[in-house]
């Protein structure tokens, strides 16, 4: 017997991949699986794709969501809407470390919280991004982890060691990121009916999505504008990030930077010149694909990135932490290989 983990959530697009990676981790026994309106399914009805050979997760049925069934769990991963999340951690035994997938901790600005998500802030817990400076240590010492939001990952990853350098600078950063349908959650809503999606993108949130002040803090960027597309996808995210250079610079020393900074990252690849990211090359795994340059006539900095908003920007990304909490191998039941076609 491994590590004993429990879901909750697990009925949701992002609670399904957590399942799906836990099926094939080494290390890490799912235990239970919790939700709410589906409490009492059995797991194959809800989620068909996770019919396995030896039936560990065939016969499993889905319990109500509740502290009492998380308890008997090493580990819980939350993947609960935003604003559930934080009333049930509260009522776990501290024993018991706890993963959020939701917002509910990520951010430590009380007043950023109220303005974007609105209700009573929860307070900041370590932030799940392990590629950030030292956070991975900040993360294996942790109890608590506030996973990423999925679009922060993508920008995050792309701008950060930027404005660290000193490369890029923290004002005037502008994100044009366009998101699969998963990414919006499993509700039924009619903008997301097949009819209404396919054949068309379209734009959302724009200039108040809930990521602004998070990307923020991770980056330290100081002046934000976001605008995110709806892509007639199931999964992935591609983000244009643009900066303003605090000098003349090219696209070798940009590159150059984010070459450095990911040099020994497991799941971050900066792509060979020339070649752009592509959300396909990332489809169902933990990988992010970085490409950069520098506008010819604007003279911005230019990084172009690509995820799976269910792996590195939700469910492989909380499975990463997990490792690094349990102290086990941080790639351990994860792939930065994409799936194709």
């Amino acid at each position: 017997m491994g590590v004993r983990v429990a879901v909750a959530g697990a009925s949701g697009y992002a609670g399904g991949e957590l399942l799906r990676l836990l099926a094939g981790h080494p290390e890490l026994d799912l235990v239970t699986a919790t939700a709410h309106a589906q409490a009492g399914a059995p797991l194959h009805a809800v989620h068909p794709h996770l019919l396995d050979l030896d039936l560990r997760l065939s016969d499993l049925t889905l319990s109500p969501t509740d502290a009492e069934t998380l308890a008997g769990a090493d580990l819980v991963f939350l993947a609960l809407p935003h604003g559930e999340s934080a009333a049930l951690a509260t009522q776990l035994p501290a024993s018991v470390a706890v993963v959020d997938l939701g917002a509910d901790h990520r951010l430590r600005d009380a007043a950023a919280w109220a303005a974007y998500y609105g209700g009573t802030h929860a307070g900041a817990w370590t932030y799940g991004l392990p590629e950030l400076p030292g956070q991975r240590a900040r993360i294996a010492a942790s109890a608590r982890v506030a996973a990423t939001g999925c679009y922060a990952v993508a920008t995050s990853l792309a701008l950060a060691p930027l404005i660290a350098s000193g490369l890029a600078s923290a004002e005037d950063v502008v994100v044009v990121a366009a998101s699969g349908t998963s990414g919006a959650g499993r509700g039924l809503k009619a903008n997301l009916l097949a009819t209404e999606v396919m054949g068309g993108v379209s734009a959302y949130k724009v200039g108040t999505h809930q990521h602004v002040p998070e990307i923020k803090q991770a980056t330290g960027a100081t002046s934000l504008s976001f605008t995110p597309y709806l892509a007639p996808m199931p999964r992935g995210i591609l983000a244009t990030v643009t900066a303003r250079p605090t000098a003349g610079i090219s696209a070798a020393a940009v590159r150059e930077v984010l070459l450095e900074a990911y040099a020994d990252e497991p799941f971050v690849r900066v792509l060979p010149e020339g070649v752009w990211p592509r959300t396909a090359a990332t489809l169902g795994s933990n990988a992010c694909h970085l490409q950069a340059t520098v506008d010819a006539d604007s003279g911005r900095i230019i990084v172009v990135s690509a995820i799976d908003n269910l792996g590195k920007g939700a469910a492989g990304q909380a499975v990463q932490c997990a490792n690094l909490m349990l102290g086990l191998p941080e790639t351990a039941g994860l792939t930065g290989i994409g799936v194709a076609p």
